[in-house]
């Protein structure tokens, strides 16, 4: 391999020679972090690599080539997939160790940041864990994952004062809610107009499905709990409840839809309009599922589906 120079800073700092050029730099190779031989158990091995695993990468001490396509040398496209690798990586361990290694990687990026303003480490990580953590759409999003990085980022003085209020704001619904925490009780209607309580009922699991009618990625979720025996079992059994609730205002159109929704779950609607007005739940996207406990404590928070019905085909009570 060709030797690669170090730099006292990133290309577009001003001690660093116009002659160099981003082609004739030859992009370094991840960081990747090795645990201590020491640490035989599985499990410690995995919390140690979440936490230790920008270490090298967020090492002031280093720092090298950052333009468009490098983030401190290493090509942005594997720094993408090495963040994609560790937010997968985050589901595997306790959520009080992930917790902790994500308020690790924001301290030590704005740690770089302070000593190298011109550096695109903390930006790129800003950009990465919103589209990984937060984006509705990611099948990595976890809002306990980014509420420790986005806590920190909505008191960071150096950021505007209209951003700050928008991480603000992220900040408090994403504290909504917490995984371990008591679920928010409310009222909902079902179509006879019967009120009842989310509290109210009784299963080992309750799945909070927030759907809407003609909503084709609920449709794919409905499919699947209808067809997938184990789960149908468990709501025939009665270990499983599903809600499945409608916070928006159109009810005739969820009336249409109820030879849809199987009589065995409980469906409704809020008749209140509290849960998206009073920000009962952070419901940024149509379907959201959230997985309770028989207590309604949170299991999983606006999980990705396939994580959810993982978890419900090897569930046993």
């Amino acid at each position: 391999m060709a030797s690669v120079a170090l730099f006292t800073g990133c290309r577009c700092s001003s001690d660093v020679s116009e002659e160099l050029k981003a082609e004739q730099f030859e992009a370094l190779p991840f960081p990747d972090v090795i645990p201590p031989a020491m640490i035989e158990d599985a499990a410690d091995r995995a919390e140690y690599m979440a936490l230790h695993f920008w270490d090298a990468f967020t090492d002031p001490a280093k720092r090298y080539l950052c333009d468009s396509t490098h983030v401190n040398g290493v090509s942005a496209d594997i720094v993408e997939q090495k963040f994609a690798d560790w937010a997968y990586m985050l589901d595997m361990v306790d959520i009080k160790v992930a917790s902790d290694a994500v308020g690790r990687l924001y301290d030590r990026a704005l740690a770089y940041e302070r000593k190298d303003t011109l550096s695109n480490i903390f930006e790129t990580f800003i950009e990465l864990t919103d589209k990984y953590l937060y984006n509705p759409n990611s099948p990595l999003r976890n809002e306990d994952h980014y509420l420790p990085f986005v806590s920190r980022l909505s008191v960071y003085e150096g950021i505007e004062e209209q951003l700050r209020r928008k991480y603000e704001r992220q900040t408090r619904l994403c504290s909504l809610n917490r995984i371990g925490t008591e679920a928010s009780d409310f009222r909902f209607s079902d179509k006879s107009g019967r009120i009842r309580r989310l509290h109210d009922i009784k299963a080992p699991l309750t799945l909070l499905f927030f759907s809407n009618p003609g909503c084709e990625a609920c449709m794919n979720i409905i499919q699947v709990l209808k067809g997938e025996p184990v789960i149908v079992s468990m709501i025939s059994e009665g270990k499983l409840a599903v809600l499945n609730i409608y916070i928006d205002e159109n009810i005739q159109e969820w009336y249409s839809y109820m030879p849809v929704y199987p009589e065995q779950w409980y469906n409704g609607f809020d008749p209140d309009l509290v849960i998206r007005t009073d920000e009962l739940y952070d419901v940024r996207a149509i379907p959201s599922l959230y997985l309770l406990d028989e207590e309604k404590k949170v299991i999983m928070k606006d999980a990705p589906e396939n994580k959810v019905f993982e978890y419900l085909l090897r569930y046993k009570e």
